[in-house]
């Protein structure tokens, strides 16, 4: 948690109100690595404001070949697990800084968090989000009691707006980043996960860029029983956490997404801390490909119902993707950390991952154009068993022969082994069917 105002020692007086790790070589206090004892002091402050959430038996344990319990902390407030370590910050502030107020300029969940516990505590809250920010989310910041002003086209523009308000009229500007403060909030899942599941062998967090949750609860899980096996998992497409480790400090350069698909998953790598008790602490990290984590999504919907976004889904993804064969048979805890999804962005993820899952196939085939011969594809899509989505007929622009059809049919199959027994059976019939390759 970066937190910047016109009077820094605001930020010592925040930070001074927890214990502090003794090092001779420690970098100041707001960047000290934490120990047991802060998180166990950030579980105390926080216990009343957030969810204790379950840490339930998934069904998708036999699948998997071993037992999952998933922590789910989308079950928060505001659908993040960014909740508790945004509270422990808030309440870690000095009592004048509280009535002045704070300031946050992004469209994150941090951001959301800040917004909803910042009202609960009655400090005054203000959200700076550029005009391309989703309308969902400004208007779910104001509904938890933000002043949000739409400022500039870019995240860039709508920082430098919150600053120069911050400077002109005492507001304490708080940017996600890793303090003390911050990764202790975040590490009382690590506690939490601890005393709801017992004889734990592994536990799975969601990495990246923004690691915080990893680390802290890194450091809460070790203290506790050093054998557990801390796992992170990133996008292939963005592995920051893998290449800060591998160079020894935090990436600066990484090309990232602006999609809003991937949230935090593809942020830069943002603090020495996170990345110090990482290295030290977290036993692995692994990545999975986008649509390991769009086929996640699918299956905590069916299994689980439950709606989760990329940073949520993308622990259980490294199981379903069986990047982690040396946990079968063990008790695993998977955090699904964020469920903050806009709602026309989950109709595509879900679409495409039927798609991914051979549950969604096309074939187009070219037809006479006789009464009957479309009615009698349709009942072998009926003796197949298979869902019509979606048919489509083509007669102007075909390039066959005159007076045909070209039929474009769009169906849904139970399961791959299914998808390829209507395969056969249509090419049967019509040898020239050509089928959508996915």
């Amino acid at each position: 948690m970066k937190i910047v105002s016109r009077n820094e020692e605001l930020l010592r007086d925040a930070l001074s109100r927890i214990p502090q790790s003794s090092s001779s070589t420690s970098p100041p206090s707001h960047n000290k690595l934490i120990r047991f004892e802060d998180i166990s002091a950030a579980a105390f402050k926080i216990q009343c404001g957030v969810q204790k959430t379950p840490c339930m038996y998934s069904r998708l344990s036999k699948q998997c070949g071993m037992d999952i319990y998933l922590k789910k902390e989308f079950l928060q407030y505001t659908g993040s697990v960014k909740e508790r370590g945004v509270l422990y910050l808030l309440t870690s502030l000095p009592q004048d800084q509280q009535r002045k107020g704070v300031i946050v300029a992004s469209e994150s969940n941090f951001s959301m968090a800040v917004a909803y516990h910042a009202s609960e505590l009655r400090i005054p809250v203000f959200v700076i989000m550029s005009t391309s920010t989703s309308p969902s989310r400004v208007k779910m910041c104001r509904e938890y009691g933000a002043m949000v002003i739409s400022y500039g086209t870019t995240a860039k523009d709508s920082q430098t707006h919150a600053r120069r308000l911050a400077q002109e009229n005492g507001y304490l500007y708080l940017e996600e980043e890793d303090s003390a403060v911050y990764l202790s909030g975040l590490g009382t899942v690590g506690l939490e996960v601890y005393e709801q599941v017992p004889k734990l062998d592994a536990v799975i967090f969601p990495a990246g860029g923004h690691c915080g949750l990893l680390a802290g609860s890194a450091a809460a899980l070790k203290h506790l029983n050093p054998h557990i096996s801390v796992i992170g998992v990133e996008s292939e497409s963005f592995p920051v956490l893998q290449q800060s480790l591998k160079a020894g400090h935090p990436i600066e350069d990484q090309a990232c997404s602006n999609h809003h698909f991937y949230g935090d998953v593809s942020g830069l790598c943002f603090g020495s801390n996170s990345l110090q008790l990482t290295g030290k602490l977290v036993d692995k990290v692994v990545a999975v490909r986008e649509e390991d984590i769009l086929t996640s999504m699918l299956r905590l919907l069916e299994y689980e119902r439950a709606t989760v976004d990329a940073e949520g889904a993308i622990g259980l993804a490294a199981l379903v993707a069986g990047k982690l064969p040396e946990l079968k048979g063990k008790r695993v805890a998977v955090v699904i950390c964020s469920g903050n999804l806009d709602l026309h962005l989950l109709q595509q993820c879900i679409a495409r991952a039927l798609t991914l899952d051979n549950r969604v196939c096309r074939f187009s085939l070219v037809l006479s154009d006789c009464p009957g011969d479309i009615s009698k594809l349709l009942e072998i899509l009926a003796r197949e068993e298979a869902r019509v989505l979606d048919i489509k007929q083509e007669r102007t622009f075909v390039t066959s022969e005159l007076f045909t059809v070209e039929v474009t049919c769009t169906v849904e199959t139970r399961d791959k082994i299914h998808t390829a027994q209507l395969r056969n059976a249509l090419l049967e019939r019509y040898p020239t069917a050509a089928w959508t390759e996915r």
